[in-house]
């Protein structure tokens, strides 16, 4: 069933994709900067309280809380996810990691993003490879050693290489054979 490619349409995150959320974001009760030019943040990886105002330096939640604000802002995500998308056919794996960079990254870098390219050319396995090129946070690009560290951002390249991993596994679970679109490259940015 979970190689099974479906339309977005009908899909929602699963069990296991809300618990990947909650697990790779951890948790923080009191709101925090995660990396070096990034923004206040709360709870399991939220930028934003559950009535949609931003997180302030000084906010502070419960683990119950964090839960339920992370739940909404997937839920409000879906949606607008689920729209970006007609007519185009994933697996639940898919879905749920690339609604888990929604979460990350936000529906704006999703928008303009090369893996929605490619997913609505229905080139599944060139929009996995894409999610190699999100590697930057705050103009640093994270796969590079110099960028690590205490200060560092090497979670953000980490995080992309499992879900790239995870994504090239679920479109060859689903029979999905492709090229690819070979956009993999050593510079920096989305494409």
């Amino acid at each position: 069933m979970d190689d099974l490619r479906l339309p977005v349409a009908v899909l929602s995150i699963s069990a296991a994709g809300l618990i990947g959320v909650i697990v790779y974001e951890g948790y923080k009760g009191d709101a925090y900067i995660p990396t070096r030019g990034d923004v206040p943040t709360i709870g399991f990886g939220s930028t934003v309280r559950a009535d949609g105002s931003k997180v302030a330096m000084g906010d502070r939640t419960t683990p119950v809380e964090a839960l339920k604000t992370t739940l909404i802002h997937l839920q409000k995500d879906e949606a607008a996810f689920r729209g970006s998308l007609p007519g185009v056919l994933m697996t639940q794996a898919e879905y749920d990691l690339y609604l888990d960079f929604v979460y990350q990254y936000g529906m704006g870098n999703w928008l303009k993003s090369s893996m929605r390219r490619e997913l609505l050319a229905n080139r599944p396995q060139a929009a996995c490879d894409a999610l190699l090129l999100y590697r930057r946070a705050a103009g640093r690009d994270c796969s590079l050693p110099q960028n690590r560290g205490p200060d560092g951002c090497k979670g953000v390249w980490t995080r992309q290489q499992e879900r790239h991993q995870k994504c090239v596994k679920a479109v060859g679970n689903s029979g999905i054979r492709n090229q690819g679109s070979g956009i993999i490259q050593a510079g920096g940015g989305d494409a």
